[in-house]
């Protein structure tokens, strides 16, 4: 096992890979830029290293700056996270040619699951299933749409580099082809310098379901089941869980095992999640994220297992000791990604001071986050604040628990998705578990204001007397409550609640 790991990453995220190695005895290193000096980060880590100015290319982007960071620290290896350079071969294979240790898979599975089409034509050489389509980037919007007709409308256009819904446009029409051709090549290569996209056939409703494998550098490979991904604002997740409520023995059964096939066809060391769609009882291949997911705790408290620990037991050598008859799934866990971001503004991001942060604690409760009182969110990076994960016996009281959770989460001094994330638990279709990526689309009522002034007025005349009754109960000491009184601000917001519980 290492002595001491490099964190390439910030937030969230390197706040989550300190916490294991701190259970495991590793010394961590942070980096950090002019934004992040004082953040929640850099206070865990043991040590602490200036990577650059606040721009992303500046700093996080910056590998040749982190590998130097990495030697003059005495680190060992170099643990990526995830964004940034956790899925850029090059950077990979420059912590390699370093001598230094990459916690991910090989350079060259990075780069053959990087690349859409090369990721889908080595999965149909498996036999996994795949959205009809196309294999190889198209190179004119007359080559596009011509593919097109052939495949038939709707078609998706996507960038056959990077993820995170960009580069990706729905294309109803041969008239839109050129326009979404030419918007999606511009998408592409902004995000990820490289321009090339292809074509599928575009499922107009489908689930989001993923499945999280194992593997190590001596051929073995295990799944660890099933999450639902299909909550979802511009192709990026808001909420998952595990297991996935529609999937039947059969399927799920299936799916892992299509899974397992994929990662032994590109040799996949470490942890990865294969991504596929789920519609009218058949699963396609999506595509595959060589790296550590967000969602991954939810496949942890229903396994039992810390997948952060066995990406560095794997890195260092170790084998899996454990077979896939081993893997046991127990329960329901819930997660939801609290975001500075608007959704009443379609989910515009919010920038400011967090002001007050409590965060929920108790039984089958968890809070991955990366923030504190006092940290300044910035434009520059992602907008994830923390992730809050529940666990319980059962989705139905999973869901309760997770109310229960958002009601005692007070989070003050930028928007964020909290309130929407307590209507979604609220919900009829997906308490019903009754929903596909759609779901945003069908539901607008989760993210409108409140249109009535006297409720306006109210909420507003609330949210200051809970200000006040907070400052004098806090004069003289730091915030220690649960801070379930926040409650009765959203109820003056106008939004019916129902107290359910298990």
């Amino acid at each position: 096992m290492f002595n001491k790991i490099l964190i390439a990453n910030r937030g969230e995220i390197a706040c989550r890979i300190i916490r294991t190695c701190q259970k495991l005895g590793i010394k961590t290193v942070a980096i950090y830029s002019d934004a992040d000096q004082k953040a929640l980060h850099v206070q865990q880590a043991d040590e602490a290293y200036r990577v650059g100015q606040a721009a992303p290319q500046d700093s996080y982007l910056n590998g040749e700056k982190i590998i130097e960071i990495a030697h003059t620290s005495g680190a060992e290896a170099i643990h990526p996270g995830y964004g940034f350079l956790a899925e850029q071969a090059s950077f990979a294979q420059a912590v390699e040619d370093a001598g230094l240790i990459f916690v991910g898979p090989t350079p060259e599975t990075i780069a053959a699951m990087g690349d859409k089409t090369e990721a889908r034509r080595r999965m149909a050489e498996a036999g996994v299933p795949i959205v009809p389509g196309l294999t190889e980037a198209v190179t004119s919007p007359e080559e596009a749409t011509a593919a097109a007709v052939q495949l038939g409308f709707p078609v998706l256009l996507k960038a056959s580099a990077g993820g995170g819904g960009k580069g990706m446009r729905v294309v109803e029409a041969e008239a839109d082809v050129k326009r979404a051709f030419e918007a999606a090549q511009r998408e592409a290569l902004a995000a990820f310098g490289d321009d090339s996209v292809y074509l599928e056939r575009y499922l107009d409703q489908p689930r989001h379901i993923e499945i999280q494998v194992l593997g190590d550098a001596h051929g073995n490979v295990v799944h660890l089941g099933d999450r639902e991904c299909s909550i979802q604002r511009r192709h990026q997740k808001l909420i998952e869980e595990a297991p996935s409520p529609v999937l039947s023995a059969e399927a799920r059964a299936a799916m892992g095992e299509a899974a397992v096939q994929a990662a032994k066809a590109v040799d996949y060391r470490g942890a990865g999640t294969i991504e596929f769609l789920y519609h009218d009882g058949e699963f396609f291949f999506l595509e595959m994220n060589t790296r550590l997911q967000v969602e991954h705790p939810v496949t942890e408290l229903v396994t039992g297992l810390d997948i952060v620990d066995w990406q560095l037991r794997v890195a260092s050598g170790e084998p899996l000791n454990f077979g896939q008859e081993d893997v046991e799934l127990n329960g329901h866990a819930i997660e939801c990604r609290i975001v500075s971001e608007d959704p009443s503004t379609g989910f515009l991001p919010s920038t400011g001071v967090i002001t007050r942060l409590e965060t929920p604690t108790g039984p089958g409760v968890r809070w991955d986050g990366g923030v504190a009182e006092g940290f300044e969110v910035s434009p520059h990076y992602d907008p994830l604040l923390g992730k809050l994960i529940v666990h319980a016996p059962t989705r139905a009281a999973a869901i309760s628990r997770m109310s229960r959770a958002l009601d005692a989460l007070v989070l003050t001094g930028v928007e964020s998705s909290v309130l929407f994330h307590r209507r979604v638990m609220d919900e009829p279709d997906f308490r019903a578990g009754s929903f596909s990526i759609r779901y945003l689309e069908q539901h607008p009522e989760l993210v409108e204001v409140a249109d009535s002034a006297s409720a306006l007025r109210a909420a507003a005349v609330a949210a200051a007397l809970l200000e006040e009754g907070h400052r004098r109960l806090h004069r003289t000491s730091r915030i220690s409550g649960n801070g379930s009184n926040a409650i009765s601000a959203w109820r003056a917001s106008g939004w019916p609640w129902r107290r359910e519980r298990p």
